[in-house]
């Protein structure tokens, strides 16, 4: 028998939309399609298949259409899941072999690795022709020039016939690149004569002066003072660099800073910070050397006098030295902050732990102090390819009573504006509430390239996307147990330093290769992308090399011993071994170079 389905029972309808395949949802229905006029099906007499029949003939083709939706939505679904189990496995392929100890890396491991881009050694044309341009103006800035480069060069090898009657004289003076301290003598009105190598003026360069540097042909034109993106007022120190500072202090500071890094790496720092702007690194640069020099005195105070001197103050001096040595000891002392470690990247980490720090308990010079010796300590242990370092903000425990802008504003201007490209990662690690509203102040001061390496963790599992797990301390709920405690000063640490003698035929030897670095660097300027340039390239790397080499037989005569040499972290010869197995016994014998040995 048929029947349409118009002739059904308005109940019998009703009744099965309510037994409908598709149950209420708050999604909006579907509409159903509207019935061909003449369709009629046949229904079996005495079965009670109202709702089936109901179903059937509405929905059918939309049925069909949703499974055959679903199953193809299932299907890929199952490709993805393929396909990104098959990258993963790619990926992680290298993690099914046993991983290497990260107690075992060395520094020999580390340099094997390839460089970043933007790096010495993995540079484009364009970036290369940029570090050209910016080491140019170095140069010129610094004195050296086509015409007088061969004639100090010249000044390097006669000026060694006069360094041995020279005596004590060179203990003040020392070679060019002893590191200068005329910021804290410009309050005595300076004098603008130059003191060459080895105490010996040199017609090239004994009546160069402050001005001669701004003369030079072309190098200010398209330097402007007012820029908008000048946040911290760089630019003006730039001009006050030039105008206070001589070209000698200006190449001793440079070179200070760069100690026992590659010296291209340094420029490409500012370089990259300021998105490969040749007049914008320059000034960022300049501004550096003047802020190190004339303001926070890093490698003629911090970094010479260190945690020894600090002590010193704290024990014998009176009045401002005494508080700001003894505020300084407690920061170090309580760990307030301290390098532990490698990430995934290699990178060294330093721990920050924020419910330490109470406002006003330390005066605001010594956190300041404190912070440029962290950074410079930390600068201590890179090696390439790794140039930058992880910072975690331990939030455990944080109150209010925690929060002081002022200390971290600082620390912002340095990365941002004296420490550029400094920074690989920061997690800040369980944040309470109320740090949301501080975080959203503390961001409208970052600029957005370092606001983008801020990562917030809530726990261990979270904080391993970036550190191995037994690499985490048991502090922060990982596995390795470690803790920090810390090593005293020990007497006689720093002798090394009163070697004087020692000190200054360092400080010769380097000259000489300083020397030879610049006249390559001319050269290679001068002979652009040739093949030429190619081959004095060799050279610079093999410069660069003896550079760093020559650096850490030096670093004993200029800088004072911190607790990481203490713990065996930072060993002779430069060294670094992260996961130190045991700290070296106090009064461990060192081979220690002296003036006889270097004739």
């Amino acid at each position: 028998m048929s029947i349409n389905l118009t002739n059904l029972p308005k109940r019998l309808l009703a009744r099965s939309r309510l037994r409908s395949l598709f149950p209420a949802s708050p999604r909006p229905r579907l509409r159903p399609l509207s019935r061909p006029p003449n369709r009629a099906v046949r229904l079996t007499p005495g079965v009670a298949c109202a709702p089936r029949v109901y179903h059937q003939f509405i929905y059918p083709e939309q049925l069909e259409s949703r499974l055959d939706l679903l199953a193809f939505s299932a299907t890929l679904l199952l490709i993805c899941v393929g396909v990104s189990l098959g990258d993963y496995w790619v990926e992680q392929k290298p993690s099914q072999t046993p991983t290497q100890d990260l107690a075992a890396i060395s520094e020999k491991d580390i340099m094997g690795q390839e460089a970043h881009p933007g790096r010495p050694g993995n540079l484009t044309p364009d970036q290369e022709e940029k570090l050209r341009q910016l080491w140019g103006h170095v140069l010129k800035l610094c004195g050296l020039t086509d015409e007088n480069v061969n004639g100090m060069t010249e000044a390097v090898a006669g000026g060694a016939a006069d360094a041995a009657s020279a005596g004590d004289t060179n203990s003040q003076t020392g070679s060019d690149l002893t590191p200068p301290s005329a910021g804290k003598a410009e309050k005595e009105k300076p004098k603008k004569k130059r003191i060459s190598l080895f105490g010996k003026k040199h017609k090239a360069v004994e009546n160069e002066s402050p001005t001669q540097a701004q003369s030079s042909p072309g190098l200010m034109t398209h330097i402007k003072e007012g820029d908008g993106e000048d946040k911290y007022g760089q630019t003006q120190q730039f001009f006050d660099a030039l105008a206070n500072q001589t070209p000698q202090s200006l190449r001793a500071t440079i070179w200070s800073m760069v100690k026992h890094d590659h010296p291209d790496a340094l420029l490409l720092r500012f370089l990259r910070a300021r998105k490969w702007d040749v007049d914008k690194a320059l000034v960022m640069m300049i501004s550096t050397m003047n802020w190190r020099l004339t303001e926070v005195h890093v490698d003629d105070d911090i970094m010479k006098n260190g945690e020894a001197g600090a002590v010193a103050d704290e024990q014998a001096a009176d009045g401002d030295a005494k508080r700001l040595g003894a505020d300084f000891m407690a920061q170090i002392r309580m760990g307030k902050s301290f390098l532990h470690g490698v990430d995934k990247s290699g990178r060294p980490i330093c721990v920050v732990r924020v419910r330490l720090h109470k406002q006003g308990e330390q005066c605001e010079e010594s956190l300041e102090r404190y912070t440029v010796y962290l950074i410079e300590t930390a600068r201590m242990v890179l090696a390439p390819p790794v140039d930058t370092a992880t910072i975690i903000f331990d939030m455990t425990g944080f109150s209010m009573a925690n929060m002081d802008y002022t200390p971290v504003k600082f620390m912002i201007k340095c990365f941002e504006a004296n420490y550029p490209e400094s920074l690989g990662a920061v997690l800040v690690h369980k944040a309470p509430w109320v740090f949301q509203g501080i975080w959203r102040i503390i961001k409208g001061w970052l600029d957005p390239v370092v606001a983008s390496k801020v990562h917030f963790t809530n726990n261990v599992k979270e904080m391993q996307e970036f550190i191995e797990p037994q690499r985490i301390t048991r502090e922060l709920d990982g596995q390795e147990d470690w803790e920090y405690k810390y090593t005293e000063p020990i007497p006689g640490e720093n002798d090394r330093m009163k070697d004087t003698a020692t000190r200054d035929k360092l400080l010769e030897g380097r000259e000489h290769l300083v020397r030879d670095w610049e006249v390559a660097t001319m050269r290679w300027i001068a002979t652009g992308g040739s093949a030429e340039a190619a081959a004095v390239q060799v050279e610079r790397e093999s410069l660069a090399q003896k550079l760093r080499v020559d650096y850490w037989t030096l670093d004993p005569y200029l800088r004072a011993r911190s607790y990481y040499d203490r713990i065996g972290v930072l060993q002779d010869g430069g060294k670094i071994d992260f996961y130190p197995t045991a700290a070296p016994p106090p009064g461990r014998v060192t081979v220690e170079t002296s003036a006889d040995d270097l004739d």
